[in-house]
């Protein structure tokens, strides 16, 4: 299959599990073009897609050097590193990496706009994994209150790769319950309506679950 024939079977997928849900919002797929070509990724942007990811700042450089569209939306979906937020944080639309209150503290130094933030949770608890746990995301948020440049627009985790789908179900709602939780402290500062979660193998699942952001990378590319 083509790229424009990957993408257009991975919405159509997402429109399905949206209806399945009986859902009425929105999901955004965000095509992760990390480790592609800038031939590759310009393919997926002319298939319309405008929010495109990368992990790394040199790769996101490279990306955003080559592809100029201004109706394009980049998103950081990797660790970020302090010493790297300065080369990164207003080139960017989202940030779906945050989980440490060092990180944020230099995105406030650095960044000259307020950016939306995705907090990293990990939800399934792997040692490999990035984020902050469940239950420490309600005082993570409240530490941010006079962060002036940070807005938190939702959650974000990743699934165990080897996870089966009563799994995935189970850390996807996990992470659902506690963006509505966040979601009921009515923080102007952290809306926190969205959920970012679901890659290649699960965003079928993840869309069930309640994704509003789906980063799909394999899916698109193979």
């Amino acid at each position: 299959m083509t790229i424009a024939e990957n993408v257009q079977h991975v919405q159509q997928t997402i429109a399905a599990a949206r209806a399945e849900a009986g859902r009425t919002d929105t999901v955004t797929l965000v095509a992760v073009t990390k480790y592609h070509t800038i031939a590759e990724a310009q393919a997926v942007a002319a298939t319309g897609l405008v929010d495109l990811a990368e992990n790394r700042p040199d790769g996101l450089a490279e990306k955003q050097a080559a592809l100029t569209a201004p109706e394009l939306k980049w998103h950081f979906i990797g660790n970020l590193q302090k010493r790297k937020v300065k080369q990164v944080i207003n080139k960017i639309a989202y940030l779906h990496s945050l989980d440490r209150l060092s990180l944020a503290e230099e995105i406030e130094k650095r960044a000259e706009r307020p950016i939306d933030c995705f907090i990293e949770v990990n939800v399934s608890g792997e040692a490999s994994k990035s984020g902050i746990t469940l239950a420490e995301v309600e005082p993570f948020i409240k530490s941010l209150a006079d962060f002036k440049k940070i807005r938190v627009i939702g959650l974000m985790t990743m699934a165990p790769i080897d996870a089966d789908e009563a799994t995935l179900h189970v850390l996807f709602k996990k992470l659902r319950l506690k963006r509505d939780a966040v979601a009921q402290l009515n923080l102007a500062y952290a809306p926190c309506h969205e959920l970012s979660m679901g890659m290649s193998r699960d965003y079928r699942i993840a869309v069930l679950e309640g994704a509003t952001f789906v980063r799909v990378g394999t899916a698109l590319f193979q």
